[in-house]
């Protein structure tokens, strides 16, 4: 019998956590992903997996700890949500110049400063564009539902491993919050000591290892020289993942002659948006960018020449993805808009459909 449930997004990342064979949570409470922490807390995976799961003090002691677990070679993660996102960002650079594998989890709430509890996308430019100090990237997967939340904590952990990075799941409140049904994955047992030195020839795996020579995991690179070097490498695995990872979802836009523009909830109420317009006989289509680093920058390229007329970049938030959708449009000067809510407004499809009708009437698309 195939174990589906209905559950909150945040109570599924937990679940996921689990049953793909963590090694370690170390996190904090934060709304509005608290019920992370709260579920594996109820769920004890140490007494079943030898999973630790472990509340820190502080963000900052949250990153750290995770830092220190990926330094052994071990799957492990963190969760938070944006001001907690803000004091991790100088760990996350120590991580990405270290190359060590985690998992942090972003379910972000409205800001600037202390901001709201309620959802919202304007964490965009923090997580994408890196967040710390330095010429650091990382992988980004934006989960529009229950399901990928499920799905994308394995994804995660596939990429991080895979590019020895921290990869981040940005999820935004309404997904963390949201009930759904989901397909929990299957139980997968947690890697035995060797299979990590096997795996893992970078760990610091400490006295006993058998290992002639030590491991030293540092981000330090006193000489500029190897400083450069060292980024130069970095930057090549970077390149790598825009060139393998990019993963997008592509509505209707075969034909379309306008194109929305949406990521998490905001693709959701853009997928009604979709549908409506096409009832209406208006041809839109929907890009729904997955990865949002490595962004797919290749499908709106490619929706410019088959011959499109604007794009609608929709968001909760100010304008962030858009400053990345205009650049993948390059210099064909086509009119590149955006429509979003605030402070923990969510909008509408009425809205953004009539925010698309403006954008239809000011190029000549509809009279």
């Amino acid at each position: 019998m195939e174990d589906i449930k209905l559950m909150k997004g945040n109570e599924v990342l937990a679940y996921a956590a689990i049953r793909c064979g963590a090694d370690g949570y170390f996190g904090y409470p934060i709304t509005p992903q608290s019920e992370v922490l709260e579920t594996l807390t109820e769920l004890r995976p140490w007494e079943t997996t030898g999973m630790v799961v472990l509340q820190a003090e502080s963000e900052v002691a949250s990153i750290n700890m995770v830092y220190g677990g990926a330094s052994a070679g071990k799957r492990v993660m963190t969760s938070t949500s944006s001001p907690g996102l803000s004091l991790m960002c100088e760990g996350l650079s120590y991580l990405a110049g270290a190359e060590l594998p985690c998992v942090v989890i972003d379910v972000s709430r409205g800001g600037p400063g202390l901001g709201t509890i309620q959802a919202s996308q304007a964490d965009y430019f923090q997580v994408v564009k890196g967040g710390g100090h330095g010429d650091y990237r990382t992988p980004v997967l934006a989960p529009n539902s229950v399901q990928e939340m499920n799905d994308f904590v394995e994804l995660a952990f596939d990429l991080a491993f895979k590019y020895l990075n921290p990869v981040v799941i940005l999820a935004d409140g309404v997904i963390g919050q949201m009930m759904e049904k989901v397909k929990l994955s299957p139980q997968k047992p947690r890697r035995t000591e060797a299979q990590i030195r096997k795996e893992c020839p970078w760990a610091a795996l400490g006295k006993g290892s058998e290992r002639k020579a030590r491991n030293i995991v540092t981000s330090c690179y006193i000489d500029p020289e190897t400083m450069e070097r060292h980024n130069r490498k970095l930057q090549e695995k970077y390149d790598r993942m825009e060139r393998d990872e990019v993963r997008c979802e592509e509505i209707e836009t075969a034909d379309a002659e306008y194109i929305l523009v949406a990521y998490g909830v905001s693709s959701r109420i853009c997928a009604k948006v979709v549908e409506d317009a096409r009832s209406e006989g208006l041809r839109v289509g929907l890009i729904r960018p997955i990865t949002l680093f490595p962004f797919p920058a290749g499908a709106i390229r490619r929706a410019v020449e088959r011959g499109v007329r604007g794009f609608l970049s929709v968001e909760l938030s100010m304008g962030q993805m858009i400053e990345d959708v205009r650049s993948a449009a390059g210099d064909a000067r086509l009119p590149v808009r955006h429509f979003g809510r605030t402070g923990g407004i969510i909008h509408s499809p009425r809205e953004v459909y009539d925010a698309l009708k403006r954008l239809m009437t000011e190029t000549g698309g509809l009279q």
